[in-house]
């Protein structure tokens, strides 16, 4: 009989993780904390309006469908996708950069900002293509053990671009700082600093560019949807409204299971898509591998305060997505990463997804999710939401010329406070631990515990690291080394 696993959390990592387990055979059980599944992408709905709570963007196509190939299914099996075009809109003080669904319209932007770009613009972006090749198809699919899975051939002849930033590959190229902001803001999906993340790292550039900007009809909801369809269908069980609240480990140093409020549930091995720092705080303290400093010490991704309200109006000069970007840029990332604060004039996203998928508001009505990044651990209450959320309408009605203020049927608001208590998560970060050169692959908190034998980890906290994609990734990587742990034992 195949040994059992219990995975604690059920976010893109967990389910991702327990479609690989159950297709090899074994018995896997998820047991989420909140009322439904999908951690941090659940999904919000009120009065016939739709949100998706946390991720809204929907990068790297091909590795979701690299996914469900692995179960002999496609992405169109389960959801339809539509190619977003515009992709999305930057927001400037005088003027707005709209990035299309295509190099060629890509490229008539850039020329109409610095006339010449195009052609550094295209020649970045070739390498971009090639950095991406390399990491996708070979870094991020390595498990993190060891400084030599990042020496192949490809690597070590791009080895340059791990000792330099994208910030400098991006100045020698560009000298508007409207063009240098709009690709520099990719990497922010790792959770650093641009002048902080290698340049190695560009290979988001191409996902942006080269790849696009898509949106699953419904939302991004619809692919943990998806995710969980399959997993029931392989054999995983779901149990939502379980919070664990400590991992039985036995007189061995083995993880022998999960304690549930009221229950023990018994397992041959444990695996946790949670928060990495939450679930050792499960463990007795000799059983935890990384000290409160050592956490302390590590640089994470923003936090995030977020807007989601229904309005009772169509929106005019806006697009699917749009970046608000009509403050100072490195201000804004001085405040979230070297001097933690509220920022004095932060940048902004906003989200619109009614305005290409009409199922996401009732008729002649529009969705909207507004978020601020700011650094994680910051002071939040209700006077510091409202603050916030008046300073950036104000901006947004002298920008785009149309004021929301009558048009508000209802607003819900998420901030740290409730990433800590809903997500438990470390200093209630938004997105995982940063990507920067001493927290890459080998270097990010491992995959296999090593104090307590058959207890495993995965998620945005571990390898290769924060955003979607490399959830799904984490998940496959964790479960091979699940079953080669478990085969060795046999």
């Amino acid at each position: 009989m195949k040994p059992k696993i219990v995975i604690i959390g059920s976010g893109f990592s967990s389910l991702s993780a327990s479609c690989y387990l159950a297709q090899q055979g074994y018995k896997v059980a998820i047991y989420e904390k909140n009322t439904t599944i999908g951690g941090r992408a659940r999904q919000f709905m009120r009065d016939g309006f739709t949100f998706d709570m946390g991720p809204s963007w929907y990068w790297m196509p091909d590795v979701f469908e690299r996914f469900f190939n692995d179960f002999g299914k496609s992405a169109s099996d389960f959801y339809t996708l539509d190619k977003l075009n515009p992709a999305y809109k930057i927001f400037f003080n005088e003027d707005v950069i709209t990035i299309g669904d295509s190099m060629d319209l890509i490229c008539a932007e850039f020329e109409r900002i610095e006339k010449g770009s195009s052609v550094p613009l295209r020649n970045f972006i070739k390498k971009a293509q090639n950095n991406y090749k390399i990491a996708i198809h070979k870094i991020v699919l390595r498990p993190g053990n060891s400084p030599l899975e990042l020496v192949t051939k490809e690597t070590v002849g791009n080895l340059d671009q791990f000792f330099t930033t994208i910030s400098k590959e991006v100045r020698k190229r560009f000298k508007n700082p409207k063009l240098i902001a709009t690709l520099e803001f990719p990497v922010l999906f790792l959770g650093a600093k641009p002048s902080n993340t290698p340049s190695f790292y560009s290979f988001m550039n191409y996902a942006d560019f080269g790849l696009g900007t898509w949106h699953p009809r419904g939302g991004m909801h619809q692919v943990i949807q998806a995710m969980e369809k399959l997993a029931k269908d392989l054999g995983v069980s779901l149990f939502t409204n379980q919070s664990v609240t400590g991992i039985k480990v036995d007189s061995q140093g083995k993880a022998i299971g999960i304690q549930l409020a009221q229950q023990t549930v018994t397992a041959d091995l444990v695996l946790s898509g949670a928060d990495y720092h939450h679930t050792e705080t499960l463990l007795p303290q000799n059983l935890r591998q990384y000290s409160e400093s050592y956490w302390d010490k590590k640089t994470f991704a923003p936090s995030s305060l977020l807007f989601y309200m229904g309005l009772d109006t169509k929106l005019k000069n806006v697009s699917h997505h749009n970046l608000f970007f009509d403050t100072d840029f490195n201000q804004h990332a001085r405040e979230i990463y070297d001097d933690p604060q509220w920022p004095k004039a932060p940048l902004f996203y906003a989200n619109f997804p009614s305005i290409t998928d009409p199922t996401m508001a009732p008729e002649g009505c529009e969705s909207a999710f507004f978020l601020i990044p700011i650094a994680p651990n910051l002071e939040d209450g209700p006077e510091v939401r409202e603050r916030y959320y008046k300073m950036i309408m104000e901006r947004f009605q002298e920008l785009t010329g149309q004021d929301l203020g009558n048009s508000i049927l209802f607003r819900e608001d998420f901030c740290v406070r409730d990433f800590k208590e809903q997500y438990n998560s470390y200093k209630g970060n938004a997105y995982g631990l940063a990507n920067t050169l001493t927290q890459t692959a080998f270097l990010r908190p491992k995959l296999k515990s090593k104090k307590v034998d058959n207890l495993f980890f995965t998620g945005q906290l571990t390898v290769p690291g924060p955003g979607v994609p490399p959830a799904l990734i984490s998940g496959k990587l964790v479960s091979q080394l699940i079953s080669n742990h478990l085969n060795q034992k046999k």
